[in-house]
Protein backbone atom coordinates (compact mmCIF):
# COMPACT_ATOMS: atom_id res chain seq x y z
CA UNK A 1 0.00 0.00 0.00
CA UNK A 2 1.10 3.52 -1.38
CA UNK A 3 0.67 6.50 0.95
CA UNK A 4 -2.58 8.40 1.02
CA UNK A 5 -3.03 11.50 -0.83
CA UNK A 6 -3.73 13.60 2.13
CA UNK A 7 -0.69 12.20 4.17
CA UNK A 8 1.61 12.94 1.27
CA UNK A 9 0.76 16.67 0.79
CA UNK A 10 0.56 17.47 4.39
CA UNK A 11 4.46 16.16 4.58
CA UNK A 12 5.29 17.71 1.43
CA UNK A 13 3.71 20.83 2.34
CA UNK A 14 6.10 20.39 5.79
CA UNK A 15 8.89 19.59 4.04
CA UNK A 16 8.74 23.20 1.81
CA UNK A 17 8.00 25.10 4.62
CA UNK A 18 10.99 23.45 6.35
CA UNK A 19 13.57 23.93 3.75
CA UNK A 20 12.66 27.62 3.07
CA UNK A 21 15.32 27.20 6.68
CA UNK A 22 18.40 26.43 4.55
CA UNK A 23 17.74 28.05 1.31
CA UNK A 24 17.47 31.86 0.55
CA UNK A 25 15.05 33.19 -1.79
CA UNK A 26 14.19 29.34 -2.12
CA UNK A 27 11.05 30.31 -5.36
CA UNK A 28 13.78 32.35 -6.33
CA UNK A 29 16.14 29.75 -7.10
CA UNK A 30 13.89 27.41 -8.54
CA UNK A 31 12.33 30.37 -11.34
CA UNK A 32 16.02 31.43 -12.43
CA UNK A 33 16.83 27.16 -12.82
CA UNK A 34 13.35 26.95 -14.44
CA UNK A 35 14.48 30.03 -17.09
CA UNK A 36 17.63 28.64 -17.41
CA UNK A 37 16.09 25.37 -18.26
CA UNK A 38 13.57 26.67 -20.67
CA UNK A 39 15.96 29.02 -22.68
CA UNK A 40 18.11 26.36 -22.98
CA UNK A 41 15.97 23.65 -24.36
CA UNK A 42 13.79 26.37 -26.52
CA UNK A 43 14.46 24.26 -29.77
CA UNK A 44 13.91 20.86 -28.62
CA UNK A 45 10.07 19.28 -28.62
CA UNK A 46 10.32 17.26 -25.73
CA UNK A 47 13.23 18.07 -23.92
CA UNK A 48 14.75 15.13 -20.97
CA UNK A 49 15.54 17.00 -17.88
CA UNK A 50 17.12 15.19 -14.74
CA UNK A 51 16.69 16.16 -11.32
CA UNK A 52 19.51 15.19 -9.26
CA UNK A 53 18.43 14.85 -5.22
CA UNK A 54 15.38 15.71 -6.37
CA UNK A 55 13.74 15.13 -2.63
CA UNK A 56 9.86 14.74 -2.40
CA UNK A 57 9.76 16.64 -5.83
CA UNK A 58 9.95 20.17 -5.01
CA UNK A 59 12.10 21.61 -8.03
CA UNK A 60 11.01 18.63 -10.85
CA UNK A 61 7.12 19.51 -10.32
CA UNK A 62 7.68 23.56 -10.86
CA UNK A 63 9.87 22.73 -14.07
CA UNK A 64 7.15 20.65 -15.02
CA UNK A 65 4.58 23.28 -14.69
CA UNK A 66 6.85 25.51 -16.72
CA UNK A 67 7.86 23.07 -19.41
CA UNK A 68 5.28 20.72 -19.33
CA UNK A 69 6.31 19.20 -22.73
CA UNK A 70 9.25 17.78 -21.01
CA UNK A 71 9.94 14.38 -19.62
CA UNK A 72 11.72 15.05 -16.36
CA UNK A 73 13.54 12.03 -13.90
CA UNK A 74 13.54 12.96 -10.54
CA UNK A 75 16.25 10.89 -8.83
CA UNK A 76 17.22 10.35 -4.81
CA UNK A 77 18.30 7.72 -2.54
CA UNK A 78 15.47 8.39 -0.05
CA UNK A 79 13.15 6.03 -0.30
CA UNK A 80 10.58 8.09 1.74
CA UNK A 81 11.14 11.25 0.19
CA UNK A 82 10.59 9.75 -3.23
CA UNK A 83 7.26 7.88 -2.22
CA UNK A 84 6.19 11.18 -1.64
CA UNK A 85 6.85 12.67 -4.48
CA UNK A 86 5.38 9.58 -6.75
CA UNK A 87 1.78 10.05 -4.53
CA UNK A 88 1.86 14.45 -4.28
CA UNK A 89 3.39 14.89 -7.62
CA UNK A 90 2.80 12.09 -9.68
CA UNK A 91 2.68 13.45 -12.89
CA UNK A 92 5.53 16.27 -12.73
CA UNK A 93 8.18 13.30 -13.28
CA UNK A 94 8.96 9.98 -13.39
CA UNK A 95 10.78 8.85 -9.54
CA UNK A 96 13.76 6.69 -9.69
CA UNK A 97 16.04 5.28 -6.60
CA UNK A 98 19.42 6.77 -7.43
CA UNK A 99 22.75 7.58 -5.24
CA UNK A 100 24.24 10.21 -7.20
CA UNK A 101 28.02 9.83 -7.99
CA UNK A 102 28.16 6.21 -6.72
CA UNK A 103 29.87 3.93 -9.10
CA UNK A 104 26.73 3.20 -12.02
CA UNK A 105 24.38 5.85 -11.00
CA UNK A 106 23.44 6.88 -14.61
CA UNK A 107 21.93 3.60 -15.06
CA UNK A 108 20.06 3.41 -12.50
CA UNK A 109 18.08 6.67 -13.99
CA UNK A 110 17.44 4.50 -17.24
CA UNK A 111 17.10 6.91 -19.83
CA UNK A 112 16.60 6.54 -22.84
CA UNK A 113 18.35 9.03 -24.48
CA UNK A 114 20.87 12.05 -24.07
CA UNK A 115 20.02 14.40 -21.53
CA UNK A 116 18.82 18.21 -22.29
CA UNK A 117 19.22 19.54 -18.76
CA UNK A 118 20.36 18.01 -15.40
CA UNK A 119 19.39 20.80 -12.51
CA UNK A 120 20.02 20.46 -8.40
CA UNK A 121 18.96 22.50 -5.63
CA UNK A 122 21.00 22.35 -2.14
CA UNK A 123 21.82 18.60 -2.59
CA UNK A 124 25.12 18.23 -4.12
CA UNK A 125 27.18 19.82 -1.31
CA UNK A 126 26.52 16.57 0.57
CA UNK A 127 28.97 15.00 -1.86
CA UNK A 128 32.58 14.51 -1.12
CA UNK A 129 34.97 15.80 -4.19
CA UNK A 130 35.71 12.30 -5.49
CA UNK A 131 31.51 11.86 -6.02
CA UNK A 132 31.37 15.03 -7.37
CA UNK A 133 33.86 14.55 -9.96
CA UNK A 134 32.21 11.15 -10.65
CA UNK A 135 28.74 12.99 -11.02
CA UNK A 136 29.86 15.59 -13.22
CA UNK A 137 32.21 13.22 -15.79
CA UNK A 138 29.21 11.28 -16.03
CA UNK A 139 26.88 14.24 -16.64
CA UNK A 140 29.05 15.43 -19.10
CA UNK A 141 28.78 11.48 -20.86
CA UNK A 142 25.10 11.79 -21.27
CA UNK A 143 24.11 15.43 -21.74
CA UNK A 144 23.79 16.32 -25.39
CA UNK A 145 26.26 19.24 -27.24
CA UNK A 146 24.47 22.58 -26.13
CA UNK A 147 22.87 20.52 -23.03
CA UNK A 148 22.89 22.21 -19.51
CA UNK A 149 23.91 21.53 -15.75
CA UNK A 150 22.12 23.99 -13.37
CA UNK A 151 23.19 23.96 -9.53
CA UNK A 152 21.58 25.95 -7.27
CA UNK A 153 23.78 25.63 -3.68
CA UNK A 154 24.87 27.49 -0.86
CA UNK A 155 28.83 27.74 -0.27
CA UNK A 156 30.26 26.75 3.39
CA UNK A 157 32.11 29.89 3.94
CA UNK A 158 33.21 28.71 7.39
CA UNK A 159 35.73 26.09 6.02
CA UNK A 160 37.20 24.77 2.31
CA UNK A 161 37.11 26.51 -0.37
CA UNK A 162 35.85 30.22 -0.29
CA UNK A 163 37.23 30.63 3.54
CA UNK A 164 38.69 34.39 2.53
CA UNK A 165 36.85 37.19 3.61
CA UNK A 166 35.23 38.12 0.80
CA UNK A 167 33.66 34.72 1.33
CA UNK A 168 32.77 35.61 4.72
CA UNK A 169 31.50 38.77 4.34
CA UNK A 170 28.75 37.36 1.64
CA UNK A 171 27.73 34.75 4.18
CA UNK A 172 26.99 37.45 6.68
CA UNK A 173 25.28 39.22 4.11
CA UNK A 174 22.87 36.25 3.35
CA UNK A 175 22.67 35.40 7.45
CA UNK A 176 21.26 38.96 7.45
CA UNK A 177 18.97 38.35 4.15
CA UNK A 178 17.84 35.30 5.86
CA UNK A 179 17.17 36.74 9.35
CA UNK A 180 15.09 40.00 7.57
CA UNK A 181 12.96 37.03 5.65
CA UNK A 182 12.12 35.52 9.11
CA UNK A 183 12.47 31.87 8.08
CA UNK A 184 14.24 30.92 12.09
CA UNK A 185 10.82 29.81 13.42
CA UNK A 186 10.41 27.20 10.97
CA UNK A 187 10.57 23.76 11.66
CA UNK A 188 14.35 22.59 11.01
CA UNK A 189 15.82 19.47 9.50
CA UNK A 190 16.12 17.55 12.54
CA UNK A 191 12.32 17.63 13.91
CA UNK A 192 10.99 17.34 10.33
CA UNK A 193 12.93 14.08 10.39
CA UNK A 194 12.09 12.69 13.84
CA UNK A 195 7.91 13.80 13.71
CA UNK A 196 8.04 11.92 9.98
CA UNK A 197 8.89 8.62 12.28
CA UNK A 198 6.50 9.01 14.51
CA UNK A 199 3.63 8.98 11.42
CA UNK A 200 2.56 5.45 11.28
CA UNK A 201 1.99 5.82 7.07
CA UNK A 202 5.86 7.04 6.62
CA UNK A 203 7.45 5.16 9.56
CA UNK A 204 7.12 2.56 7.02
CA UNK A 205 8.85 3.77 4.55
CA UNK A 206 12.20 3.99 7.09
CA UNK A 207 14.97 1.61 7.84
CA UNK A 208 14.58 0.33 11.40
CA UNK A 209 16.30 1.41 13.31
CA UNK A 210 15.84 4.98 11.27
CA UNK A 211 19.50 6.10 10.28
CA UNK A 212 20.86 9.48 11.50
CA UNK A 213 19.88 11.83 9.38
CA UNK A 214 22.56 14.62 8.18
CA UNK A 215 22.70 15.32 5.08
CA UNK A 216 20.94 18.51 4.98
CA UNK A 217 23.45 19.90 6.99
CA UNK A 218 26.41 18.34 5.93
CA UNK A 219 28.72 20.15 3.30
CA UNK A 220 32.20 19.72 1.61
CA UNK A 221 33.31 22.90 2.16
CA UNK A 222 33.24 23.23 -2.04
CA UNK A 223 32.10 26.74 -3.06
CA UNK A 224 31.54 27.52 -7.22
CA UNK A 225 35.34 28.22 -7.79
CA UNK A 226 36.12 24.67 -7.01
CA UNK A 227 32.67 23.33 -8.68
CA UNK A 228 33.75 25.60 -11.50
CA UNK A 229 37.60 24.00 -11.74
CA UNK A 230 35.90 20.13 -11.68
CA UNK A 231 33.18 21.12 -14.42
CA UNK A 232 35.82 22.08 -16.87
CA UNK A 233 38.08 19.28 -15.91
CA UNK A 234 34.92 17.16 -16.84
CA UNK A 235 34.30 18.80 -20.26
CA UNK A 236 32.00 21.73 -19.65
CA UNK A 237 33.02 24.47 -22.22
CA UNK A 238 31.51 27.51 -20.63
CA UNK A 239 31.11 27.87 -16.81
CA UNK A 240 29.63 30.84 -14.95
CA UNK A 241 27.03 31.87 -12.12
CA UNK A 242 23.91 33.71 -13.27
CA UNK A 243 22.41 34.36 -10.08
CA UNK A 244 24.16 35.02 -6.45
CA UNK A 245 22.94 36.60 -3.39
CA UNK A 246 25.16 37.03 -0.28
CA UNK A 247 26.82 33.06 -0.68
CA UNK A 248 24.19 31.15 -1.84
CA UNK A 249 24.51 31.14 -6.11
CA UNK A 250 22.87 29.30 -9.43
CA UNK A 251 25.89 27.94 -11.09
CA UNK A 252 25.50 27.43 -15.09
CA UNK A 253 27.65 24.78 -16.97
CA UNK A 254 27.44 24.34 -20.52
CA UNK A 255 28.28 20.65 -22.51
Amino acid sequence: MGLSMATAERWVRRWEAQQERYALDREERFTVIADVVEQATAHVRRPRVADLGCGPGSLAARLARRLPHAAVTAADVDALLLELGRTHHADAARFVHAEIGADGWLRQLDLDGPLDAAVSTTALHCLDAAALRRTYEGLADVLRPGGVLVNSDGNDAANGDGAGPVARLAREVGRRRAARQGPAGREDWDTWWRAAAEDPELAALLPAPAPARTPGLRHNGLGPDAHTALLREAGFADVAPVWQFGDDYVLVAVR
